[in-house]
């Protein structure tokens, strides 16, 4: 898979929004997006010109793929699977994202980031349901338990896990039990629950022309 080698904070400099890339970095005064919040990299950052409505979408969409750390392909398929679901297409997209294994790990707090929660699951960190499990896009489903295994509850982020959660909070629809080092699915996500300012209309316009 490609991997992205410069600055992270440029990302989130170039989509004018916290894409939180590089864990409790973002949540502090040190975050680049912060200390410049108007200004997008490169010499001419400080020009902000007026966006054609196909810039929007893709620029929303890049977004969305910043932040999940999704490849084009894997995003066109994504996107393909939430259109032939029912129900609103845009919505059924980010539930999907929502719904990987990788990015349940960094809602539970057990990773400062979706980066490092991919890394930690691609290295059987963790077990899905009591077997340890390595692919990061498995998609969780109601009543999936995750757990870390005693010889890798030493792991610094890991034991730091319900300080995480007590500074992020937990979504609704899992349970977790960070002094266990364990977290439940308890219900599949819902739009209500993605509380990241997130247009998905203009996603699904990209992808429709």
């Amino acid at each position: 898979m490609a991997k992205y080698n410069d600055a992270k904070c440029r990302l989130c400099r170039r989509e004018g929004t916290k894409l939180f890339l590089k864990g409790d970095r973002c949540y502090t005064e040190k975050c680049s997006l912060t200390k410049r919040p108007n200004a997008t990299p490169g010499q001419h950052g400080h020009m902000r010109k007026k966006m054609s409505d196909y810039a929007l979408q893709l620029r929303e969409k890049m977004k969305v793929r910043r932040m999940y750390g999704i490849l084009e392909k894997q995003f066109r398929g994504y996107f393909e699977d939430a259109d032939m679901a029912k129900g609103i297409t845009g919505a059924n997209l980010l539930i999907i994202l929502e719904r990987r294994l990788d990015n349940v790990v960094y809602r539970m707090g057990f990773a400062n980031s979706r980066s490092q929660a991919r890394q930690m699951v691609r290295h059987g960190i963790f077990t899905l349901n009591g077997r340890k499990v390595n692919i990061p896009s498995l998609q969780v489903r109601v009543g999936d338990e995750i757990a870390v295994p005693e010889k890798n509850r030493k792991i610094p982020v890991i034991a730091a896990a319900e300080e995480m959660v007590a500074k992020r909070g937990c979504p609704a629809w899992m349970e977790v039990d960070a002094a266990a080092f364990k977290g439940k699915v308890n219900a599949l996500p819902q739009r209500d629950d993605i509380q990241t300012p997130i247009e998905e209309s203009l996603i699904v316009e990209l992808y429709s022309k």
